[in-house]
């Protein structure tokens, strides 16, 4: 993987050293309605790149200057929302040089009014000339906001490829450590002294890209979850994150937006359960038990180290181990969420709730998950207005925010569970997810259990499932880090940085598998395949029944299926999988014309798009094995297709147009999580159509494989500082670390 993205780079360098990126692509001074997709894209990267400064490219200059908001109000298709945003651009917004923070309800109003202005614009030619007289003059990271949520939900901008978070702004995804080394390769112009330079894990390579080793830096470890930081500071899963947020953002409630028309709050809460047991797998790949849902009165014993430093020069704030939750600060935000929980739980036992508007929402059905789900993670019915909904999971991380007690309303530092890029990072985040999620775990517990007639499919029978052998293994991958690094008047002119910084990581990957699945059927019929995998043994080793581990089963495929009369094996490639999305193409790659922009092998364009964002990561899709094989359980269910549930305001039509088939929504309406979402009566539920077969993860260690050539540091730590200097590697196994101290003692008592 590494030579692919250093071949990636070379090739983008060669690009850059004989043209301009952005030559090609000037802001037309007439309109830019029908210009096609990659047009689109290319004005949309220009807007987006190096953010923290004033655009570099004069045609945007000159648009903003030109355009007047308030002398073309007659361009959207709600005038409010400009005189809005007009009104509220004169009061006064988020300055400029401020973080912009997701769980400040003052800053996300702002952010939605900027968001409706672009939204409600009526052709792409407007949108566009909004967006440039948006970039020279709001907030960067809330115009970054603003534009990416406009670009998911506007029809025009289907097809239009952005570039990945972790490009845009890399503070919130990469380390502290990493961002300062390439600051000193930016001030020094690559002239360190090689020593230090060596001692810190850098390189320059012949071409201009300078190369930063992430793990060359200190350890931290404050409690047992940093053992699988790898996986919750993953730039990937954080990036899935954010997108889930863009694709289903709570403070979208409004009609006009047509997002009630999909299943977008089931898809949401299934989407964090999924999470939640994902990340649960990967503490049992450690031999850690599951996560215990938050409780107010208990002292949080496990602290975090978010190694972030944001642009402005502040450092996202560590929370030590052993500190109570509750104090004076934060105790109005957990007397809400009390009330809100105890609301919600009583509707749920009552099986209806009334809302602000007098309306009754019964909540007694299966397909009622919808408005339970809006409710909880869309604050559905709480309010009326964009932006001021009471959104449950922001008063639950608010409650755990480092920053409540403003001195001023922007002073406001957010701790990693402020932010959708960067939540997953923090231990406290998944208890908090585990005591939201317990609300639709106690819904789905007070629904009848599945019949037999619902579990059967008759006539068809799983008769074998095989995999190829499961091994993970870390290899290494670079991000392009250097849109946080500032460009001199010089790199201006010529719109480019002279360097390309690149910071290498370690992250976890497994080789392609296929699932190959054997059925047999009596007739030809369209059928639902899903395939899960899941706990065997929990931390203790105890055998788990199916009730025990159907909350920790994940969905790593599901499929429409045509079955023929007689015998079909049905091949599974990992690769082709639903859902899961390959690596994103660098934003170099893009820019490069010449290059279809789908990239890593995607051949359709639409395809690409729609993984690029509802995409889980391919490579994540399995837990850490261990050298042994870390025993799980997979399981095949092959169902009918099952169309008659029925949500008044649901149109699967509408999921299919946006191309946002989440899980089964554009196939089927069975409940998401089938059959697990239920207790199980195991008398009822084992049948001909489904199969558990026991497989095993192994890990294959660095040292030996033919894909990556240095050593798993996951369980390294820091040499003494006194045997470090001029050492090749900084790191050692832990237990070799004991092994020199004790030699260096030795030595000196002798």
């Amino acid at each position: 993987m590494k030579v692919l993205v250093l071949a990636a780079l070379v090739a983008a360098a060669a690009a850059v050293a004989i043209r301009d990126e952005f030559q090609e692509t000037v802001f037309k001074k007439d309109s830019m309605v029908n210009v096609d997709v990659k047009t689109k894209e290319m004005y949309i990267l220009k807007l987006l790149n190096h953010i923290l400064q004033p655009t570099m490219y004069e045609d945007i200059r000159e648009i903003a200057r030109e355009y007047s908001l308030e002398d073309n109000v007659d361009k959207y298709l709600k005038v409010e929302v400009v005189k809005n945003f007009v009104e509220m651009y004169k009061v006064g917004m988020l300055p400029r040089g401020e973080v912009f923070v997701h769980t400040s309800e003052r800053q996300m109003e702002q952010a939605v009014t900027t968001f409706r202005v672009l939204y409600f614009a009526k052709d792409f030619d407007v949108f566009v000339r909004t967006a440039c007289f948006m970039r020279e003059r709001i907030n960067p990271g809330m115009f970054v906001y603003a534009v990416t949520a406009a670009v998911f939900h506007r029809v025009d901008c289907r097809g239009i490829t952005l570039p990945a978070p972790y490009e845009i702004y890399p503070y919130f995804f990469v380390d502290s450590q990493v961002i300062d080394k390439v600051f000193k390769m930016k001030m020094t112009k690559a002239a360190m002294d090689p020593v230090i330079r060596d001692y810190y894990g850098i390189k320059v390579k012949d071409n201009n890209i300078v190369v930063v080793d992430w793990r060359k830096g200190t350890r931290n470890i404050l409690s047992p979850n940093d053992q699988v930081s790898y996986f919750t500071e993953d730039i990937d899963i954080n990036t899935y994150m954010y997108y889930l947020h863009m694709n289903y953002p709570y403070w979208m409630t409004d009609e006009v937006y047509s997002v009630n028309k999909e299943r977008r709050g089931e898809v949401y809460m299934y989407a964090q359960m999924q999470l939640l047991a994902r990340y649960e797998l990967e503490r049992l790949s450690k031999n850690m038990c599951s996560v215990k849902p938050v409780v107010w009165h208990e002292m949080l014993n496990d602290g975090y180290w978010p190694k972030i430093r944001m642009h402005n020069g502040e450092s996202m704030p560590a929370r030590r181990n052993h500190v109570t939750p509750i104090n004076q600060y934060n105790i109005e935000d957990k007397i809400l969420a009390d009330d809100i929980e105890s609301i919600i739980r009583e509707a749920i036992i009552k099986g209806h709730i009334e809302m602000r508007d007098g309306t009754r929402v019964t909540l007694q059905k299966a397909e009622d998950i919808e408005y339970l789900a809006r409710m909880v993670l869309g604050g559905y019915g709480f309010k009326h207005d964009d932006a001021k909904v009471i959104h449950v999971s922001n008063v639950f991380k608010r409650v755990f925010s480092i920053n409540n007690n403003d001195i001023n309303k922007y002073t406001y530092v957010p701790g990693a569970i402020d932010m959708y890029s960067t939540c997953l990072r923090d231990p406290v985040f998944w208890r908090l997810m585990k005591r939201i999620t317990n609300v639709f775990v106690l819904y789905k517990n007070l629904l009848p259990h599945y019949t037999r007639d619902e579990v059967d499919f008759p006539g068809v029978k799983v008769t074998h499932v095989t995999t190829d052998k499961l091994v993970t293994y870390m290899d290494e991958y670079d991000v392009d880090v250097t849109n946080a690094v500032y460009l001199d008047s010089v790199e201006m002119q010529k719109k480019r940085s002279d360097m390309i910084y690149v910071a290498r990581m370690h992250r976890l990957n497994h080789q392609p598998f296929k699932v190959n699945i054997e059925v047999d059927s009596d007739k030809a019929v369209d059928a639902i395949v899903r395939v899960f995998i899941g706990p065997k043994y929990d931390c203790n080793g105890e055998y788990m029944t199916v009730n025990d581990k159907r909350l920790g089963m994940v969905e790593i495929d599901s499929f429409l299926y045509k079955l023929n009369t007689g015998r079909n094996t049905i091949v599974r490639d990992s690769v082709d999988m639903h859902g899961v999305i390959q690596q994103r193409p660098w934003t170099r790659r893009i820019w490069d014309r010449s290059t279809v922009s789908t990239g890593y092998g995607v051949k359709s364009v639409d395809s690409w798009w729609h993984k690029s964002r509802t995409g889980f990561p391919h490579r994540l899709l399995l837990p850490m094995g261990t050298k042994g094989g870390f025993k799980l359980q997979m399981y095949v269910i092959v169902s009918p297709v099952r169309t008659g549930r029925t949500v008044p305001s649901v149109d699967m039509s509408i999921s299919q147009e946006r191309h946002n088939c989440r899980f089964t929504t554009c196939v089927d309406t069975m409940p998401l999580g089938f059959p697990f979402d239920r207790p199980v009566v195991e008398r009822e539920f084992y049948t001909n159509n489904m199969k558990f077969v026991d497989v095993s993860v192994y890990r294959k260690d660095m040292a030996t494989s033919n894909q990556v050539r240095e050593t798993d540091t996951s369980n390294y730590v820091m040499k003494r500082e006194d045997l470090t200097y001029l050492d090749n590697d900084l790191m050692v196994p832990r237990s070799y670390r004991d092994v020199m101290v004790m030699d260096a003692e030795n030595t000196a008592q002798v």
